[in-house]
């Protein structure tokens, strides 16, 4: 969840009244919010001095984008608490025309969507204008996805003239001075410049392997912005900014125009006539006009039995639009069907997608602690699933064998998980991380081998022999699936000793089939068991490994068929060296799941 540091004596100003902490914390309980501090009782915060201001630290719903600033916490607390009403938004067209913005056909080769506005004649102060760049920056953490999704650039639009030409360009071809900087770089040299930054350096794989990068250009060919990256210092804001533009480009024109609605909304209350929005045209390579941003309200509708059938409440659907008014939405009755509650959702509340929201909406406005408890009309009765019953068998048998279980953690590095264990990576087996924050978190593993071996390199001192194991999921690319990738639950044991132990890993084995009612059979015996054949696998010392197999009916089809599940055998020097062990290891690691 987002945590929002709001100025305390500010919202309480706008709220007309001081709360004590309690007194907030159950407003904010109230409203579906949650109060996490406030720094006005606490002298000291890590060893630091409080800050002057007094803070209230408030975490905020992750899909509640209107509340991720002051202004727009303040906003929504007034109308819950009827000390206001919703406020309109408006766009507002200048007379000599709209500004437009440009768009050019390389784009469709890395960002391709761009939405724009203008807020004229605001007004800024120190705590509006730093509230302004702080939602930015939230909303770039969340909706943004980190600015892979969608970034803003936000300009003095005095220091800059329209039209304004969206383009993608070579990275030689960019030059400009970046935002707090004092010289001109091309992108190139930029993106060396800002690799060490911890700011902006995590930011710079989005473009860095494309062959064109985007850019924003004014009439005269200035550079207003290097998309998604940094703005150009020429057009920056500052508190005597009296217009700002506002441009957003995308991979994702939805989330864009999110983003557009909730930026302008917030802050268009500063302007000199609030609440209105300037428009911008954007115009497309194949001929496309789009006017932004859409401050219309949005309609929607449910129905008033659904609500009270979720809530458990009877309420008449005049009490329902009273709540629904309070959580800044404008309901009424349907003339037609006084059954139907009519919404209209304005451009700050994109949360609002399905009748379920509205009725959660109106649940929270009634307070989820006044809701009547009833006991469910139909009785359940809770069994685990299968694979999860299995789970906990082999856990208890690999415990009463004397191994104790293990708990690693499921992202490794990429080395440790094809390299150290000396397998090559097809490209079609692990799944990646787009942005791994340190170099040992690079994969989802596929294999649970590299935790098993990190976990007894991490106990060497231990006294022999270590007996290790786990039971958990690893990660599989699969396209069959919606999600690209499935599960798969495994079982991994692991000895460590002065000799090899490939009996006792063997005898675990057999201990662990025999205990799951599945018998030892021949290779080409057709009665249904496991099997094991001897084999070569880079992972083991040669001549000392074996495949595990499984002859078994398959439910789908009730056929019989054979599969690979599993393999065991001493580990290969090169692997004990990789991950620094010094003495002979043994692992057995099979499949689960064809067990059931």
């Amino acid at each position: 969840m987002p945590t929002v540091n709001v100025d305390k004596e500010l919202l309480y100003k706008s709220l007309g009244k001081s709360y004590s902490t309690e007194e907030f914390r159950e407003l904010c309980f109230h409203f579906g919010i949650e109060l996490e501090e406030d720094t006005s009782e606490t002298v000291v915060q890590n060893g630091e001095v409080a800050p002057e201001r007094p803070l209230l630290k408030v975490d905020i719903s992750a899909n509640r984008y209107d509340l991720l600033c002051q202004e727009g916490i303040a906003r929504a607390l007034r109308v819950f608490l009827n000390l206001g009403q919703v406020p309109v938004y408006r766009l507002v067209k200048p007379s000599g025309g709209l500004e437009k913005i440009v768009v050019k056909p390389d784009t469709a080769k890395i960002r391709p969507f761009v939405v724009g506005a203008i807020l004229r004649n605001i007004k800024f102060t120190q705590d509006n204008y730093n509230s302004f760049i702080d939602l930015q920056d939230k909303l770039h953490n969340n909706i943004c996805r980190k600015r892979t999704l969608a970034s803003m650039g936000t300009h003095d639009l005095d220091t800059i003239k329209g039209p304004f030409s969206y383009d993608a360009l070579p990275p030689k071809d960019i030059k400009f001075t970046p935002l707090n900087q004092t010289k001109d770089m091309d992108a190139n040299q930029l993106m060396e410049f800002y690799t060490p930054d911890k700011h902006l350096g995590k930011f710079l794989h989005i473009i860095r392997d494309s062959p064109v990068y985007p850019v924003v250009f004014d009439a005269s060919k200035t550079v207003c912005s290097l998309p998604p990256i940094i703005n150009s210092d020429h057009s920056k804001i500052t508190l005597n900014t009296k217009n700002v533009f506002v441009e957003i480009t995308a991979t994702d024109e939805n989330k864009a125009n999110i983003v557009l609605n909730t930026l302008v909304t917030m802050f268009s209350e500063y302007c000199e006539e609030p609440f209105t929005v300037e428009p911008v045209e954007i115009h497309y390579p194949d001929g496309t006009v789009k006017v932004t941003p859409d401050l219309d309200n949005r309609r929607a509708s449910a129905k008033v039995d659904y609500i009270n059938s979720c809530t458990n409440l009877t309420l008449k659907p005049e009490e329902i639009v009273e709540l629904l008014n309070r959580m800044s939405m404008l309901a009424s009755v349907n003339p037609a069907d006084s059954n139907e509650i009519l919404v209209e959702v304005p451009p700050t509340r994109s949360d609002i997608l399905h009748a379920c929201d509205i009725m959660e909406d109106v649940a929270i406005a009634y307070g989820y602690d006044n809701l009547p408890k009833r006991v469910p009309s139909v009785n359940t009765i809770a069994s685990a699933f299968p694979i999860n019953k299995l789970t906990d068998s082999a856990r208890r048998e690999l415990a009463l064998a004397g191994f104790t279980e293990v708990a690693p953690l499921t992202l490794c590095s990429h080395d440790e998980n094809f390299k150290f264990l000396r397998r090559v990576d097809d490209g079609t087996t692990a799944v990646k991380l787009a942005n791994p924050k340190t170099i040992e978190y690079q994969v989802v593993r596929t294999s649970l081998l590299p935790g098993i071996l990190k976990t007894i390199n991490s106990n060497r001192k231990h006294p022999l022999p270590i007996k290790v194991f786990e039971v958990s999921d690893i990660t599989l690319k699969d396209d069959s699936y919606d999600r690209k990738s499935r599960n798969e639950r495994r079982v991994c044991a692991a000895y460590t000793s002065k000799t090899s132990g490939f009996e006792v890993i063997h005898g675990l084995l057999d201990r662990i089939m025999r205990m799951f009612n599945i018998q030892f059979i021949g290779r080409n015996s057709k009665e249904l068991g496991y099997w094991i054949t001897e084999a070569e696998n880079n992972t083991y010392f040669p001549g000392r490994s074996a495949d595990i197999y499984l002859t078994y009916i398959v439910p789908e089809t009730s056929r019989r068929a054979t599969i690979k599940i599993g393999s065991f055998g001493v580990l290969h020097p090169e692997v004990l060296q990789s991950f620094e062990l010094s003495y002979p290891t043994t692992v057995l690691e099979f499949n689960l799941e064809p067990l059931l």
